[in-house]
């Protein structure tokens, strides 16, 4: 498994009228804490469109228990249960400042050749960087 938080604090163009974070700003923290997590293990996201694989987005759910509110810290913890095949499912959640989950949700992305806009297999690379995260578990 492999598991990295990362802590943003709430801007204000990110709420709404009332002081929480909008609906809509999740899947952008979402896509934050997964570029995060890739940067962490030494494969920035930019890495796999050098390589000719785009990732878009398959599948997302969302949901949703607190609100946090404006310049509160919060912190996007992003895990990868499973080794990534034509795809990769991200556990993401969002905890407020005071360590309550505010958001939970799961986002599944689809390996693509950018070539051929086929579905292909995760970059060998990639995998020789995930690969000893699933190791240390067994």
């Amino acid at each position: 498994m492999l598991q990295y938080d990362y802590q943003i604090r709430v801007r204000y163009a990110d709420v709404d009228q009332m002081g929480y974070v909008y609906y809509g700003h999740y899947p952008r923290y979402y896509e934050i804490g997964r570029a995060e997590l890739l940067r962490s293990i030494g494969f920035p996201y930019k890495r796999l469109e050098e390589e000719g694989v785009m990732c878009p987005v398959a599948a997302i759910h969302i949901r949703y228990l607190r609100a946090p509110c404006y310049d509160e810290l919060i912190t996007i913890r992003t895990t990868i249960k499973k080794l990534p095949s034509t795809h990769v499912t991200f556990k993401m959640e969002v905890f407020l400042e005071s360590g309550k989950l505010a958001n939970a949700g799961e986002v599944k992305l689809a390996f693509v050749d950018a070539k051929t806009m086929k579905t292909t297999y995760a970059p060998k690379n990639l995998l020789e960087k995930i690969h000893p995260y699933f190791e240390k578990a067994n």
